[in-house]
């Protein structure tokens, strides 16, 4: 194995995963490394709710996700995770998707989602570990006409309009929910620094709106929006609280999210706001639909 000297140090990196296997260019090496990012490494928007820009170079990702261990949103999480399967010998393309997720049947977003696409034996294969609360937590064959299932829900694809997209679904209580929808033209760089810039800097974006973190473990998902703490397990009903205070927050951030918010003045006027109801989250509403990405 190679290593890439303007990339991610491997190592570092599966030592912030616990990965300790030996690596291969297969489904069974693809699946341990998503299991591992997903439950390691949080979906999180800290940095642009504070205020701050989000910059996805691969080394300032690396940097934050792995060497002072926080986490991120899909231009940060997939962009690592491309990174390290290149360097295995992976052939990785990055795409573009619509996210569609709880929103009018008749919404047509820009494609601000970023999202890989992952061949092994020449079959393509979906992976993003940058969705959320519905954040994949295993690769999805991507021809396959069967709803496929992983360990935290079950999906599938359809094909839209014209046949040329493609429709992520998840199964909800028995229904099939639409995710995003996306085609398979490759994405660069710069297609991806725009929708990032929106995302983390536009005022109508949520990730500027709203504090967001999800995670996954192997008994279920914990997200976060706001101050309202949800829990759904692999097997059972979804439970939610309410957080009662700053406090409580912070202590929840760096006890299920594995999340240091920076302390200060500012964080504290910013975090404040969540309790004075101006960026709080409706209540009844699922949380997944407050993590999906905001159309450009």
């Amino acid at each position: 194995m190679t290593k890439n000297t303007n990339g991610v140090d491997l190592q570092g990196y599966f030592k912030r995963i616990g990965y300790n296997g030996a690596p291969a260019v297969d489904l069974q090496t693809l699946g341990d490394l998503l299991a591992y990012h997903v439950r390691a490494i949080p979906f999180e928007n800290v940095t642009s709710f504070l205020g701050s820009p989000v910059d996805i170079e691969i080394l300032a990702i690396e940097d934050k996700l792995v060497r002072h261990q926080r986490g991120g949103y899909c231009f940060e999480q997939n962009a690592l995770l491309r990174d390290v399967l290149q360097q295995i010998g992976f052939t990785v393309t990055g795409l573009a998707a619509r996210v569609l997720w709880q929103t009018p049947p008749d919404h047509q977003p820009a494609q601000s989602h970023m999202i890989l696409l992952v061949e092994i034996d020449g079959g393509p294969y979906l992976v993003d570990v940058g969705f959320g609360g519905n954040t994949l937590t295993a690769p999805l064959r991507l021809n396959s006409p069967n709803p496929q299932s992983t360990p935290h829900g079950t999906y599938r694809f359809t094909r839209n309009g014209d046949g040329e997209d493609y429709l992520l679904q998840v199964r909800v209580e028995g229904i099939w929910r639409p995710m995003y929808s996306f085609d398979l033209r490759p994405r660069t760089g710069g297609d991806y620094k725009i929708a990032n810039w929106f995302c983390c800097t536009h005022p109508d974006s949520r990730f500027v709106q709203h504090l967001i973190a999800a995670r996954a473990f192997s008994e279920g998902r914990h997200a976060l929006v706001d101050r309202q703490l949800s829990y759904q397990p692999i097997v059972g009903p979804k439970s939610v609280i309410m957080l009662a205070n700053i406090e409580e927050l912070r202590r929840t951030l760096v006890d299920i999210f594995g999340i240091e918010v920076p302390t200060g003045a500012v964080a504290d006027e910013k975090l404040r706001t969540i309790f004075l109801g101006k960026s709080e989250q409706r209540r009844g509403e699922d949380t997944g639909a407050l993590i999906s990405p905001v159309a450009l």
